[in-house]
């Protein structure tokens, strides 16, 4: 029976040419055009992943770049640099404001004290067996009485001051505190005069003298630091916040 010579093991056959794999111009695995590309466009290019750099916005807390190149600090806007500082108020504005209220206490105090021995005046006098004369008795309490309520108003005009000048950098806020505090040196004087009228000549002038230096010399000082130096130029005018 005949047959093909390649059906025959024992036929020998022909070396061919050895593989040299595909043609330098052939595609292993040709690019496919994407989905919805027109026909004729060229492939869509493949984008290496690695070192590819992403252009978003820095994460909170990195420092944003100035123009120059170099990181702007911490907590500065990417706009533009902070506002400036608030002027702080100067220590006498503070320390005059301080001792205004420490002032008001003391006149205070005092005031409801000359109130209550004023409201007692005639029992004193009762008591002591007609050393004073009714109508000396009279002038006497009148007087303290009414001593009693302008140290009152004066103590609450040391409050409002020093608050108002703790607030604010207006003019009036200044004259208020320096008339309140001028009122206390002048009422301290009025004491001062009144008391050595009675004790002149006794051994108790030393101790009114020391009793009205005590509430004269806290309006004296509060009065210095706003009269002259920083006290005084931080008060500007009427505008002033």
């Amino acid at each position: 029976m005949s047959g093909s010579p390649w059906a025959d093991p024992s036929t020998p056959t022909e070396p061919g040419p050895p593989y040299l794999g595909p043609p330098p111009t052939a595609q292993p695995y040709p690019a496919q055009p994407y989905a919805g590309q027109p026909p004729g466009a060229q492939p869509y290019p493949a984008q290496p992943y690695a070192g590819q750099p992403y252009a978003g916005q820095p994460y909170a807390g990195q420092p944003y770049a100035t123009p120059y190149g170099y990181p702007a600090p911490y907590g500065t806007a990417p706009w533009g640099p902070p506002p400036p500082r608030r002027p702080q108020r100067p220590g006498p504005v503070i320390t005059a404001a301080v001792l205004a209220f420490v002032q008001a206490l003391v006149v205070l105090i005092a005031s409801l004290y000359l109130w209550f021995f004023a409201s007692i005046a005639d029992v004193a006098v009762a008591e002591a067996g007609g050393v004073w004369s009714p109508g000396t008795v009279d002038a006497l309490a009148t007087e303290g009485t009414v001593l009693a309520i302008v140290q009152l108003l004066s103590a609450v005009a040391l409050v409002g001051g020093g608050v108002w000048a703790l607030n604010t950098r207006r003019r009036a806020a200044w004259a208020v505190l320096v008339a309140a505090l001028g009122l206390q040196v002048l009422l301290a004087g009025y004491w001062t005069v009144r008391l050595l009228g009675e004790f002149d000549g006794s051994d108790a002038a030393g101790t009114v003298l020391g009793f009205t230096l005590f509430f004269a010399v806290g309006p004296l000082v509060g009065l210095g630091m706003l009269l002259a130096g920083p006290g005084r130029r931080w008060f500007g005018g009427a505008s002033q916040p």
